[in-house]
């Protein structure tokens, strides 16, 4: 039996197939650009979490034991504490565990997680401004194609 080739299209697309093809192509673009912003926003509230982490260790170690403390219980409510170790905290390492550690190792551990958290971010951004402008080319070819094709149905 002998192997059939592909029907090859050789015409070009209409300006009404074009029209759709670019509709369905904006609303998957714009579909991939929110799913990148939602992941952005993720990524930026676990930044502002670790950083506030870093700044809350850096303050700890210039206390002394015995120290007073606010201890944030939720809803903007307060417990009093006192600090009873100033060198070490219990440190979460992911999926729920938590382990102690010193304030040194703690403060490296959120450094490197604050550096990954940059590249995703970093990363991620580069990836939303491409296909952001992506986007803004489709919707500039749209309207083109659009008003030719408003042009040639007046005709």
């Amino acid at each position: 039996m002998e192997a059939k080739e592909p029907v090859k299209n050789s015409e070009p697309l209409s300006s009404e197939d074009e029209l759709r093809k670019l509709a369905v192509e904006l609303r998957l673009l714009e579909g991939t650009a929110e799913s990148f912003q939602s992941r952005l926003n993720l990524l930026n509230a676990a930044w502002a979490e670790l950083n506030i982490a870093r700044q809350t260790l850096e303050g700890l170690e210039k206390e002394q034991p015995d120290a007073p403390i606010f201890v944030p219980v939720g809803g903007g409510s307060y417990a009093k504490a006192k600090i009873t170790d100033v060198n070490n905290v219990v440190y979460g390492v992911g999926s729920g565990v938590a382990i102690e550690k010193t304030i040194k190792e703690a403060k490296e551990g959120i450094e490197k997680r604050l550096s990954e958290i940059e590249k995703s971010r970093q990363s991620l951004e580069q990836q939303l401004s491409q296909v952001l402008m992506r986007i803004q080319e489709d919707q500039d070819r749209f309207q083109d194609l659009s008003a030719s094709f408003r042009k040639r149905e007046r005709s």
